[in-house]
């Protein structure tokens, strides 16, 4: 297969995903141009030919290669891909579920996309109704699309799982089940070769694998980006803050980077009562390491659910004269009530702003004055390259000495005065990811561990 002529990756969306699915296939549109673009450059000087003959022959090869006759578009222009891989999904009166795909999809590397946390009414047979699903709904409607791509003679199935289901139930504290376990048991049974999730809650997860692989991606760069639109990092009186002991390392990546100190909100938390909402939290005390007084306040998590706890951190925080209060999460889930209510603590003063992913699919958020959404699907598209072209993720590592010196850079040119990263080294169009050179890997911040 030709690395410029992927056409034996597919795409398939199940209901509620479209949106995510969507914005990558065309991030892996433009990725793929820009390839084809600097091999023909490439080739063109390498042997003395106009980059027009060196578009034609690589054209010429690709319908040589190929099993039809030829393969459909101009013959000296770049073909783009029809990534996106036709189904239908059926509900039925019953309850049930059924997603047929409409193309063949034998020995293409699919990857199948699902956002089990969308709760917004989406649309079934062909549009003409419309569910709101549960996660178990979800995870149900993708049981389902992946044996319908089995049945279909995929090559490899891949899963692209913005949020790992039932990631949160990872530790045995009593007589209850290990369920983020159990799921990822039933879909290597199912026979997913790999999962490419977004900061999943525990790395412990990966442990009860046999062959599944896990890409765990970060947020981390993009949120940066965005950060720098809000903040004069050069001038503000800035302090990082974890708002819990889990979430340390993560913000201790943004204390170097930003070169600001690090502080801790340690909590109590009464484990006999379940959060329902933002005024019902488990939390029982808060204890400050650290000193907030006067100062701008950034905290990082991995998920905002009913957000009770993080309200009532934003509350300590201003109670002890924080000055603003930014948080910045990969997986803005904001379950129940959350969204009004972070709406009232707005208003009343204890935040500034929000950072979140378009990793969650959400409406009213993004009519919210204090929600900034960080666009991730471009590390996405760029993950499902590589992987699709079996290169090496090697060079997907955590990159905090890349984007500390990016950040030095900035500063001295007084980028970030004018509150923009200065993004000219990085990859036209992909979210604030910058280019190893010599290579077509992307090198955004904590994309994937060491492989």
């Amino acid at each position: 297969m030709s690395y410029s002529d992927p056409t034996k990756m597919g795409i398939l969306a199940c209901p509620g995903a479209e949106a995510f699915a969507d914005q990558v296939v065309r991030k892996l549109a433009g990725i793929y141009k820009r390839r084809f673009d600097r091999k023909t450059q490439a080739l063109a000087a390498r042997y003395h030919i106009t980059q027009e003959l060196a578009v034609r022959k690589i054209n010429f090869e690709n319908d040589a290669d190929s099993s039809s006759i030829y393969i459909p578009g101009p013959t000296d222009k770049f073909r783009t891909p029809r990534f996106k891989v036709n189904a239908r999904h059926t509900f039925f009166p019953n309850g049930e579920v059924k997603t047929e795909i409409l193309e063949s999809v034998r020995g293409k590397d699919l990857f199948i996309f699902q956002d089990i946390e969308n709760h917004q009414p989406i649309p079934f047979n062909d549009g003409t109704e419309t569910r709101t699903m549960s996660v178990n709904d979800h995870i149900f409607n993708l049981f389902v699309a992946i044996d319908a791509a089995m049945q279909a003679g995929a090559n490899r199935i891949n899963l692209v799982l913005p949020m790992y289901p039932y990631s949160r139930q990872h530790k045995k504290k009593g007589r209850e089940g290990l369920t983020a376990a159990r799921v990822g048991a039933m879909l290597e049974n199912l026979g997913v070769e790999r999962i490419i999730t977004l900061d999943i809650h525990s790395r412990e997860i990966e442990n009860c694998f046999d062959r599944l692989r896990l890409e765990n991606l970060h947020a981390s760069f993009q949120i940066i980006e965005k950060l720098m639109t809000i903040v004069d990092i050069q001038n503000e009186n800035l302090v990082v803050l974890a708002p819990d002991t889990g979430a340390i390392d993560r913000n201790k990546f943004y204390a170097n980077a930003l070169q600001r100190p690090l502080a801790l909100l340690y909590k109590e938390r009464d484990y006999s009562k379940v959060t329902r909402s933002a005024s019902d939290s488990n939390i029982s005390e808060m204890r400050l390491l650290g000193n907030v007084d006067g100062k701008t306040v950034f905290m990082a998590d991995d998920m905002i659910g009913t957000g009770g706890t993080l309200i009532k951190g934003m509350k300590n925080l201003k109670d002890l004269g924080a000055a603003k209060v930014i948080c910045a999460v990969s997986l803005p889930l904001f379950n129940g009530s959350a969204i009004d209510d972070f709406e009232e603590a707005y208003h009343q003063g204890l935040f500034y702003r929000i950072i979140g992913t378009n990793a969650i699919y959400h409406k009213e958020l993004l009519q919210k004055e204090w929600y900034i959404q960080a666009d991730v699907t471009g590390l996405f598209a760029q993950i499902i390259s590589l992987v699709h072209h079996d290169k090496s993720l090697s060079s997907l590592l955590d990159n905090r000495d890349v984007v500390a010196r990016l950040i030095k850079k900035q500063m001295e040119r007084g980028g970030m005065k004018q509150g923009k990263l200065d993004l000219a080294t990085g990859t036209e169009g992909q979210g604030g990811q910058t280019l190893q050179a010599g290579t077509d890997e992307v090198f955004p911040y904590g994309a994937a561990e060491k492989k």
